[in-house]
């Protein structure tokens, strides 16, 4: 995938970002600590075994934990800390034992604080399913190894954090060994079931050999690789996934990033030819329950959203009908029975539905009426200061976007005006002196969310233009050429690197509507988007 300078050619890289999605439909997903450190203790026979593990090395952090800031690190520390722990016990006396028992040490020592000083865990995906899982795990573990440095552990217990039990484990546990039919949701986090996961008669793996979408859940169907044929789609799958190591998850994403990509680029006004395939793609997905992030993922009101918007953005409008699976009195959930709220959803909710209104010649009433509910529900949710949180995306700079974007386009009366103009002046108070803006820091993916909100939504207004020019100096400058953190949430914040591309492109394509922005311009370049720690992105055909 084309990640260099644009030498300002947006257009051509456009050209090449589009042509990869349909050349790689599996998607470009950053490597995964957890799911790469869940294939280390459940496939060590897989080939990039001896590479899975110097990921694991070379990506622990200084203090000895994985991953990103605060309560984020929690699932990849425990994951690596259990597959040194297990890698361990299974090896002799040497000097690589060594070397990974100090390793799980600094691992254990920083969960040990960790869990004393109550760390809170944050709402991604399966957390309350992981977290018990993989400690009772390195519970075990601390019974049985036998290494110098890990002594101070033997007999220790780890505990779980405030607010975590494994209540819900247990009885999905139990309904497993039960035979009972799993929501589909919970085959992506088939791994905590254990040994009952093994070939379990009531999984199927799907399209390319997935079950879930994810390596590790995979890995656990298959069990061990007598059970399984090189023919097998399952072992296929998880071979080309695993050839070169460390793993993405999640994987495929092939409808989410098309749709993304696609409608996110449209919305800016960029002009580009959608190839047949991806047609094809977001279309042949729409079933009356709406379509999946890819395979092996259950539909949600998420992806069936912006895939339709998607759609309508290139003159392919779909009906709505696969939307009103999702439709609660609250709003619409991400799909039937979820924990929570997501604002992003309704956002994107309110596109698709305003967009269909928009192209209607005679509106039907409950589609106008949902346009009316969803923008009362949004601006119920924003915070005072003017900017959202989501469950799904770490930073509020997305999800502000989507919001403020959805409610400027197709919001409805003056709560819609005040939101918007609340969101702008937020994101005006939030600059970084660099430039940048971000929620740990400066980052190139949350400085183009907040510059497209300016831009799209109030470009005249006071302060835009000059927040405006810094924010499109930081993405040309050395700064905004970091290696990008993952904020996406998944079972650990992930990198959709395909996605993150798109936003940058469209927050540079409407800053260069700006003359007065960028006639002092320096060449700006895309900012490459890498994963701390990769080499390359993950993809698959």
């Amino acid at each position: 995938m084309h990640t260099g300078a644009v030498n300002g050619n947006l257009d051509a890289d456009v050209r090449d970002l589009i042509a990869s999605l349909a050349a790689e439909p599996w998607g470009r997903v950053a490597s995964s600590v957890y799911e790469t450190a869940r294939l280390v203790t459940l496939s060590p026979w897989l080939g990039g075994h001896t590479e899975r593990i110097t990921y694991l090395l070379q990506s622990q952090r200084a203090d000895g934990g994985w991953g990103p800031p605060q309560g984020y690190a929690l699932v990849p520390t425990l994951s690596a800390t259990e597959a040194l722990l297990g890698t361990i016990r299974s090896m002799g006396p040497g000097a690589q034992r060594d070397h990974l028992a100090t390793a799980a040490a600094r691992g254990l020592r920083v969960l040990t604080n960790w869990l004393r000083a109550d760390l809170q865990v944050p709402d991604t995906p399966g957390a309350d399913l992981i977290v018990p899982s993989l400690v009772a795990e390195i519970n075990q573990h601390l019974d049985r190894v036998a290494v110098p440095c890990l002594e101070p552990w033997q007999g220790v217990r780890l505990g779980l954090p405030v607010g975590v039990d494994d209540v819900r484990l247990v009885k999905v546990r139990q309904a497993m060994a039960a035979g009972a039919e799993l929501p589909g949701k919970l085959l992506h986090f088939l791994e905590v079931l254990g040994s009952a996961a093994r070939r379990a008669a009531i999984v199927h793996p799907v399209g390319p050999g997935t079950v879930g979408a994810s390596p590790a859940a995979t890995a656990a169907w298959i069990g061990s690789p007598d059970s399984a044929t090189s023919s097998e789609p399952a072992l296929a799958y998880l071979a080309s996934v695993g050839r070169d190591g460390p793993v993405p998850c999640p994987f495929p994403i092939t409808v989410f990033e098309q749709a993304w990509v696609v409608s996110g680029l449209a919305r800016v006004g960029m002009r580009f030819a959608v190839p047949p395939s991806i047609v094809a793609n977001l279309g042949a997905a729409m079933d009356p329950t709406g379509t999946a992030t890819g395979p092996g993922l259950p539909a949600d009101a998420d992806t069936t959203s912006v895939a339709l918007y998607a759609l309508g953005q290139i003159g392919q409008p779909v009906n709505l009908r696969g939307l009103w699976t999702y439709e609660t009195e609250d709003g619409f959930c991400t799909w039937p029975g979820e924990d929570g709220f997501s604002v992003t959803t309704n956002a994107h909710v309110l596109d698709a539905v305003g967009q269909y209104v928009h192209n209607s010649v005679d509106p039907e009433s409950r589609n106008v009426a949902a346009i009316n509910r969803l923008t009362a529900t949004l601006r119920e949710h924003q915070l005072p200061d003017g900017q959202w949180r989501d469950r799904w995306h770490a930073s509020p700079y997305y999800a502000t976007m989507c919001c403020a974007l959805a409610l400027n386009d197709f919001g409805h009366g003056s709560i819609a005006i005040e939101a918007v103009t609340k969101a702008v002046d937020w994101i005006l108070s939030t600059q970084r002196s660099d430039g940048s803006w971000g929620r740990w820091g400066g980052t190139a993916e949350e400085t183009a969310y907040a510059l497209q909100v300016l831009l799209t939504a109030r470009p005249g207004a006071a302060g835009v233009g000059a927040a405006a020019r810094r924010g499109y100096a930081y993405l040309g400058g050395a700064e905004g050429q970091r290696p990008a953190p993952p904020l996406w949430y998944g079972k650990e914040l992930y990198h959709p690197a395909a996605i993150v591309r798109a936003g940058l492109l469209a927050a540079l394509h409407l800053a260069r509507q700006r003359p007065d922005l960028t006639r002092a311009e320096v060449t700006t370049a895309v900012p490459k988007q890498r994963q701390a720690g990769d080499k390359s992105m993950i993809s698959g055909a």
